[in-house]
């Protein structure tokens, strides 16, 4: 039995045929497709057409009434899986607090430490279940979860368990990341090396064992992990078959998107302060800048570059990092409307970073991120006359139906 969407108004398809990403300019290329139908079956696309596609009686028809159809958004980089919030942090930061203050003062990554690690894998899960819903109900269809609230063996296992199991049992498709080298926790505050020898030899070994994370991460900040120590935790992983990426130029400028072209990242995220040298270095990679608008709005941050990166011939995608602490935030279209805002990105950017893009920075842009024939049927269907009119209403979940691996879900 097939399902055939009629009456679209419009399809974003975002197609890229036998490429996996968009850069430069092909990211204003979104293939957009008037007055169309869908057709599928088995979860996947079968066919897309301007002209009435023939029904079967067993086939189920959605009319569209003119409605908007988008590839389901790719989230790239997210910390869903956490316990407690912290809201007294945002008012800190309203009177004039920084983040790095904060966490100075003995708030930031570790005060959601001291949490996860109290909290059980039933809390972990129910907490994450939640926010997995409203990812889903605001059009994400593909999240990437990292661990790194838990900086020890024990709670890093937990989490990455957590995000497993969520993956097994969720509708919405999830991409597990291990983050061990997220922020030095309190018992290896002077002992940096020894924690760095924790996760190389006893934390990495056992995720890639039992295959927890699909990627590596590391936070290359300073009073975090240097250069040198970012590429010894990467290439530990590495040489365990895991795919890396990197936290990279939020708060200040090690070269880590230097380091990422040379690893062959699958992507780099944050990129606020990247230098000339660093663009340079990815200009010439295949390595995903990945944007994280909603952290810069949140924080009153500098934003990435989005406008010099994409002119430079980069492929640039567009996460929430959806996190307790810089952005508490799963909304996909807010992140696009502060892109086209305050990056200087244009609509159609936006999309292409939201869905193609966002999907190359987890390797899977062949299953999912575009609408095309033979890949994953996650679609999502907006109540709005055009596809401009998402990121101009902002605020507003125009969201209508979602199609997840060709099946009609309930909001």
């Amino acid at each position: 039995m097939a399902l055939v969407l009629e009456n679209i108004g419009e399809i974003v398809t975002c197609e890229v045929g036998k490429n996996k990403f968009k850069r430069g300019a092909e990211m204003r290329e979104i293939g957009l497709i008037k007055n169309a139908s869908i057709k599928i079956d088995d979860g996947k696309i079968l066919k897309i057409s301007t002209s009435k596609i023939k029904t079967k009686s067993d086939d189920t028809i959605l009319d569209c009434n003119g409605k908007v159809v988008f590839p389901g958004f790719v989230d790239s980089h997210t910390h869903l899986v956490f316990a407690g919030s912290r809201e007294d942090e945002f008012a800190l930061r309203a009177e004039g607090k920084t983040y790095e203050k904060i966490a100075k003062s003995g708030g930031g990554i570790l005060s959601t430490v001291k949490k996860t690690r109290e909290s059980t894998k039933k809390e972990l899960k129910k907490n994450a279940r939640h926010y997995l819903n409203q990812f889903l109900r605001h059009g994400t269809t593909t999240v990437e979860i990292k661990s790194g609230y838990g900086l020890d063996f024990e709670t890093e296992i937990k989490m990455l368990e957590v995000i497993r199991e969520l993956e097994i049992e969720e509708l919405i498709s999830i991409v597990p990341t291990f983050l061990g080298a997220h922020a030095i926790p309190p018992e290896f505050k002077n002992k940096k090396n020894e924690y760095i020898d924790l996760i190389k030899n006893k934390m990495l070994p056992y995720v890639a064992k039992k295959n927890l994370a699909k990627f590596c991460d590391v936070f290359c900040e300073r009073n975090y992990f240097s250069l040198s120590e970012t590429k010894e935790i990467l290439l530990t992983a590495k040489t365990l078959g895991m795919e890396i990426k990197l936290h990279a130029e939020e708060l200040s400028n090690l070269g880590g998107a230097e380091l990422a072209a040379e690893l062959n990242a699958t992507s780099v995220d944050h990129l606020e302060q990247i230098s000339a040298k660093g663009i340079a270095a990815l200009k010439k990679s295949n390595t995903i800048a990945v944007m994280l608008p909603g952290v810069s709005f949140n924080l009153n941050h500098q934003y990435a570059p989005a406008r010099k990166l994409i002119d430079e011939n980069i492929a640039v995608a567009i996460s929430t990092d959806f996190n307790p602490g810089s952005c508490m935030s799963y909304s996909m279209p807010m992140m696009m409307t502060i892109a086209s805002t305050q990056m200087k990105m244009s609509v159609e950017e936006t999309i292409s970073a939201s869905t193609i893009n966002g999907a190359a920075a987890l390797g899977i842009s062949n299953k999912v991120g575009s609408i095309e024939i033979g890949k994953n049927a996650d679609l999502i269907i907006f109540d709005i006359p055009n596809y401009k009119f998402l990121n101009y209403h902002f605020g507003e979940n125009h969201l209508k139906h979602i199609i997840k691996d060709g099946v009609i879900l309930d909001l």
